[in-house]
């Protein structure tokens, strides 16, 4: 009877007739779906395998086991090594450790007041400039020329200097653009750039913080990407007439986020329009010519403040030309003489405050002398004659109305504060080696100055706050200042229009043997 019941029960379990059936009842899957965990849908329990059991002394001598660890071959590590992602991961990590490792903090630092050499502090509180540091890099900027620096709009504390060739090093790339940090205590530079050509200006795409533009000697304006793996341009204009084939001393992006463009000028007087887009091919194309149809040999370019379309350049024979880029008189519209040699440098006044002085600018030249202009006069407002040397470069504070950095050829810094002295610097200081300092540039907050000279050095110096903080009279007085230079100038120039009318004491030819009166 029980082997019947059994047999019986095999029989139905393995007949597939009536699993179908089974199967096909409609209550089954509210059936299944209701089943408890660990069990299958045909009602059985489910089987797993079970370790077998193990004591707690075997468990911690199994823990005690080294791992074995599989020794990569000579190609696999080559192929990690060589990888992006690892170089990546490994310039990230050097540049991190390289910050920590130049931080240094003092420990006795007193907070109460009461410092113990206070014969120093007193002294430093009365310096106006001193060397905070200085960049240098033996392998690529050895004996080349800086060029030109500007400073990134989105963090203030990189700084782009570009660097002429190397005669000792023929093998070398003869341009070359570093990114030097000024936030952190590292002596190495956070980019490095190549190019074929001397690059001979630099600037930050302003509304790209990845993208660096360069102006070449060869004519070439090229682009580098600090987020690719590489240090050759990624983008580069064409050698062609539809482009520049002279050496590029001028780039500048103006205007908005929406809308800007990369101005170039070349020493033909060439000015190109570009979209960062596309470097294949200029927007636009404008020839600036003298009056005598001469093309300008452009050394310098300033926009004036908040101005995309009207600009000041400074050319080779000494002459300051105004153009403007777009409407019915595009080209040259005034013309500025006074210097009696090349034009080195130039900068327009765009501090902001309650006064709006955008017409002046400053100009340097190797004549020895800085000149200030104003913009709706065609002769200097002032002349600077305080140096014995060319002077290379001149700027204005972005900070404060009435002061200025310049440099010359004999290694002097030298800061003016118009509203203090007009006749000699308010700040000078020499640098060391007495080299010829090219460039000069402020830090975004005015509170440093920095110059680059002819062996590759840049140096960056503190300016004291008392100076470089201008006080809410400063825009008043600068104004006072302004005139007063123009009514000294007004006065010298009827001096010597008295001086050359008939009938004057100097027009009396001087009797023999007889000094004529001064």
């Amino acid at each position: 009877m029980i082997g019947s019941f059994y047999n019986l029960l095999f029989l139905t379990f393995d007949d597939g007739q009536a699993e179908d059936e089974e199967n096909s009842l409609p209550h089954m899957d509210g059936f299944q779906s209701k089943l408890p965990p660990g069990i299958l849908p045909h009602g059985l329990p489910q089987v797993k395998e079970v370790q077998p059991a193990v004591t707690q002394v075997e468990q911690e001598k199994e823990k005690e086991k080294p791992k074995e660890v599989r020794e990569l071959s000579e190609e696999e590590k080559q192929m990690i090594i060589l990888s992006e992602d690892f170089q990546r991961f490994l310039d990230r990590t050097s540049r991190i450790v390289e910050r920590a490792l130049g931080e240094s903090v003092n420990i006795y630092t007193d907070y109460t007041g009461t410092i113990d050499d206070e014969d120093g502090m007193d002294e430093k509180n009365h310096q106006r400039l001193w060397l905070n540091r200085s960049f240098f890099c033996e392998r690529w900027s050895r004996n080349r020329c800086v060029t030109s620096m500007d400073w990134s709009p989105q963090f203030p504390e990189l700084l782009a200097a570009s660097y002429n060739n190397n005669n000792d090093t023929p093998n070398d790339p003869d341009g070359v653009c570093l990114v030097w940090n000024t936030k952190f205590k590292k002596t190495t530079p956070e980019f490095i750039f190549h190019c074929q050509s001397p690059v001979l200006s630099t600037t930050f795409a302003k509304f790209h913080p990845n993208l660096i533009l360069g102006g070449t000697y060869s004519g070439q304006i090229v682009l580098w990407d600090n987020r690719v793996q590489k240090r050759t341009p990624i983008q580069r204009t064409p050698l062609s007439a539809s482009a520049h084939t002279h050496p590029v001393y001028c780039l500048s992006v103006v205007g908005a986020q929406n809308a800007h463009n990369l101005i170039s000028i070349s020493t033909d007087g060439k000015l190109c329009s570009w979209s960062l887009d596309m470097l294949s091919q200029p927007q636009e194309i404008l020839e600036l010519h003298t009056k005598q149809s001469k093309p300008i040999a452009v050394t310098c370019l300033a926009f004036t403040h908040g101005d995309v379309n009207n600009f000041v350049v400074g050319s080779e024979d000494g002459t300051v030309y105004s153009p403007c880029r777009h409407g019915t008189k595009a080209g040259v519209l005034e013309t500025y003489e006074g210097h009696q040699g090349p034009v080195t440098g130039i900068s327009a006044h765009a501090v902001q405050g309650g006064i709006d002085f955008s017409h002046l600018f400053l100009t340097s030249s190797i004549d020895w002398t800085i000149k200030l202009w104003n913009l709706k006069e065609n002769k200097p407002l002032y002349s600077f004659e305080h140096n014995g040397d060319y002077v290379y470069d001149v700027a204005w504070s972005p900070t404060h109305p009435a002061l200025f950095a310049a440099v010359d050829d004999s290694g002097r810094l030298d800061l003016w504060n118009l509203n203090q002295d007009t006749e000699v610097p308010t700040a000078s200081v020499m640098i060391d080696g007495c080299p010829a300092l090219n460039r000069v540039s402020w830090t975004p907050s005015g509170l440093h100055v920095t110059v680059g000279d002819d062996t590759g050095k840049i140096w960056v110096y503190d300016v004291a706050e008392h100076l470089a903080h201008p006080r809410i009279d400063e825009w008043n007085k600068f104004l006072y200042t302004q005139q007063e230079l123009k009514n000294n100038k007004a006065d010298e120039d009827l001096h010597k229009l008295n001086l050359r009318e008939p009938g004057s004491l100097s027009s009396i030819p001087p009797l023999l043997g007889v000094c004529p009166l001064r």
